[in-house]
């Protein structure tokens, strides 16, 4: 199992480069590693079209120092529909600590199911697009094409202990949930598309680090990570509990 170094061990430990390494991999080489397993029009062979594995969450409320960690199982699934837009995200994220949550979409309606409520928080997705659009997880709905909504600079320092790249993005327009999103990018799907241009046989992204302008902070890591094994459509269908009450939401956020 790949070992992920958080991201604040990152800012307090350099890893020595190489001028040769450090010359022959550029900014745009790593954004592209980024976004091209996700674009709609990369040829089949080099797209990441679902993936699945174990997630740790941290986050922190800088006003009363509080930190609140869960970890837990997710899969997400890009379905591509034409070659014009970005593709359709489904995902389920099953927390199992500190208690049961899940959140799940089938690309239409999202579901926020909180067991020991008895509570099902259901909304249209398009609606919480719209309203959450700088949510810290919404990224992942628009991979392919993040380079439109975030300014992509490195990070400092920009590689971390085990030699993967750190990028920071800061949202184009001015956002009340995002002030700054530090990724940290896979240097295994860097090394294959710089010295073989291709893409889709590693899940790029590590981690993600977001700070929102109050300077509260939220962490997900990712970690045995599996890509196409072509998830089921059930996977994404919630089918609401007898006895649960089901609230309507306008939308605000994904509930991260």
């Amino acid at each position: 199992m790949r070992r992920l170094t958080c991201i604040w061990m990152v800012l307090l430990l350099l890893l020595p480069l190489s001028q040769a390494t450090a010359a022959s991999v550029r900014l745009r080489d790593v954004i592209q590693t980024l976004e091209r397993p996700f674009r709609a029009d990369t040829p089949p062979a080099e797209v990441i079209r679902d993936f699945e594995g174990e997630f740790f969450q941290e986050s922190r409320i800088a006003s009363l120092d509080q930190v609140q960690r869960g970890r837990g199982f997710v899969t997400v699934r890009f379905d591509r529909f034409d070659t014009r837009h970005v593709p359709r995200t489904l995902f389920r994220w099953e927390y199992r600590q500190p208690t049961n949550q899940e959140i799940i979409s089938d690309g239409e309606t999202l579901w926020v199911y909180l067991p020991e409520n008895r509570q099902v928080i259901q909304s249209d997705i398009e609606l919480t697009r719209q309203a959450g659009q700088e949510d810290p997880m919404t990224f992942l709905t628009g991979l392919g094409n993040i380079s439109h909504d975030f300014l992509i600079t490195w990070a400092e320092p920009n590689r971390d202990v085990e030699g993967n790249w750190i990028l920071s993005l800061r949202p184009r327009r001015v956002s009340s949930l995002i002030r700054e999103m530090k990724l940290v990018v896979d240097k295994d799907a860097v090394d294959d598309f710089v010295g073989n241009g291709r893409t889709g046989r590693f899940f790029p992204i590590l981690s993600s680090y977001v700070t929102d302008p109050n300077g509260n902070t939220t962490l997900i890591e990712f970690s045995d990570l599996r890509i196409n094994r072509g998830v089921s459509d059930l996977t994404f269908r919630f089918i609401i509990p007898a006895g649960v009450e089901v609230m309507r939401s306008t939308g605000r956020g994904m509930g991260f």
